[in-house]
């Protein structure tokens, strides 16, 4: 009952969210809370659920509300403006550069093993080389997502410490095994980036301006692109500021701008204070040195308020969605339909079977569920027929974990984007096939290795 009732609110979710049928505020509320009632749960229990659920989000969404502003008011004093021109100037405005460089971007990025630390660094500093260039945000976001999966098999970056803790085995022992899986995927990655590059550079070149082209890749008017370039500081040599524009640079502060971005990236790298609490700080110190007057420093928070108070209500709708599937013991449930129903001849190639599927699992298992839920029922099928352990987390990891930044369980792919300003139906439809085929290369790649 409970699995079913799962995968129907799950597959709900995602259906209205791909169709745009729903906003995601309306879907991940509603859908869960009508499953919640027909599974019998009374309004105590699902209070529980959401408190349980609000409060797994609640550090990432007050650190998205600040950290957009911060942004924002980073973008109004004019920091960017010199580092896209940079950009411009070291790439010649070669599309294909540009992505190859953005799935470097994003592997080196996630050398920490945090996905919101990888969003962070990356999109600000990206989305508006995209944006005057007509590249496809949703391009970028691919490119970034599919080198931080991939680089997410490193012992610290969680999924590996997940599959450790359940299997007993030494995480370093899971991991060195996968390096030249990671050397391969690199390579592979790479390849992928040129190839989306040539026919972004196509696409742009058939749109006849880079205006057009990002208008048709993100489904808007042509009216609407322009304003999104503007706002994201994306403008051509020569561009005529408006008054407004110009008012809110900051070109004397511009190194004292950086040396506060920079101190505010290092503090969120080192982990001495919580995310939220540091950009709450670069905020005010960034008002008070570059916008003084108490009205300006209102007004630049207004101008952004509305996407930074926008994404933070779809991450705590995903915080209530997360508490009821998982609190109400669905995710779990599902899990364990899900390895019941194969036939029993599969029982010696069952690792293989999920790992080949595992990337779209990641769209109705949050990563906890996937290695805490049905990481332990694989194992204790497999193992009894003679299957290493190591060589089940193997498949399951390499198989499941390109993924990890496309799943609506995802609080840094929520973040990401909000900072792209971007829609996760359009987002997974653009992304998952490419992801899901390198996922299965990589799978062949372990095959070959031996892995499994």
């Amino acid at each position: 009952m409970l699995a079913v009732l799962g995968l129907v609110i799950v597959v709900a979710v995602v259906a209205l969210l791909l169709s745009r049928r729903a906003s995601p505020i309306v879907a991940l509320t509603l859908v869960p809370l009508i499953g919640a009632f027909v599974a019998g749960f009374g309004p105590a229990e699902i209070s529980e659920f959401f408190q349980t659920g609000i409060g797994r989000v609640m550090q990432v969404a007050t650190m998205f509300v600040f950290a957009i502003v911060f942004f924002g008011v980073m973008q109004d004093t004019g920091l960017f403006r010199p580092i896209i021109n940079g950009l411009i100037r070291l790439t010649g405005g070669n599309v294909v550069y540009v992505a190859i460089g953005t799935a470097l971007i994003g592997v080196c990025a996630h050398l920490d093993g945090a996905g919101a630390t990888t969003f962070l660094l990356t999109v600000p500093a990206l989305l508006p080389l995209y944006a005057r260039l007509g590249m496809s945000r949703y391009l970028m976001l691919m490119l970034l997502a599919t080198g931080a999966g991939m680089a997410n098999m490193l012992p610290w970056a969680g999924p590996l410490g997940r599959a450790a803790a359940v299997t007993g085995l030494e995480v370093t022992d899971l991991w060195r095994p996968l390096i030249p899986v990671q050397l391969t995927g690199l390579v592979v990655l790479l390849v992928i980036a040129a190839l989306y590059g040539l026919r972004e550079r196509k696409r742009i070149a058939a749109a006849g301006s880079a205006e057009a082209a990002m208008a048709a890749a993100d489904g808007t008017s042509l009216e609407q692109a322009h304003h999104s370039r503007t706002e994201l500081g994306a403008f051509e040599d020569g561009h005529e500021l408006t008054e407004q524009e110009a008012g809110l640079l900051r070109p004397k502060l511009l190194w004292v701008n950086a040396v506060i971005f920079m101190c505010v990236i290092a503090t969120l790298v080192s982990g001495i204070l919580p995310a939220a609490y540091v950009f709450m700080i670069g905020l005010g110190v960034l008002m008070v040195i570059n916008y003084p007057d108490v009205s300006m420093q209102m007004d630049r928070i207004r101008a952004h308020a509305d996407s930074a108070l926008l994404m933070g209500a779809i991450i705590l709708a995903a915080g209530s969605f997360l508490g009821i599937v998982d609190g109400s013991g669905m995710l779990r449930a599902m899990a364990e339909a899900l390895v019941g129903v194969l036939p029993e001849g599969a029982v010696g190639i069952l690792h293989l079977l999920l790992g080949l599927v595992a990337l779209p699992i990641e769209l109705i298992l949050s990563t906890d569920a996937y290695y805490f839920g049905l990481l332990p029922i694989v194992l204790q099928i497999t193992e009894p027929a003679g299957i290493d352990p190591a060589s089940t987390v193997h498949a399951l990891v390499i198989g499941n974990i390109v993924g990890t930044f496309i799943s609506p369980f995802s609080p840094a792919m929520w973040l990401a984007l909000g900072l792209a300003r971007a829609e996760i139906g359009r987002h997974i439809r653009y992304s998952i096939v490419t992801m899901w085929v390198y996922s299965l290369i990589l799978m062949a790649v372990g095959y070959l290795l031996g892995l499994y």
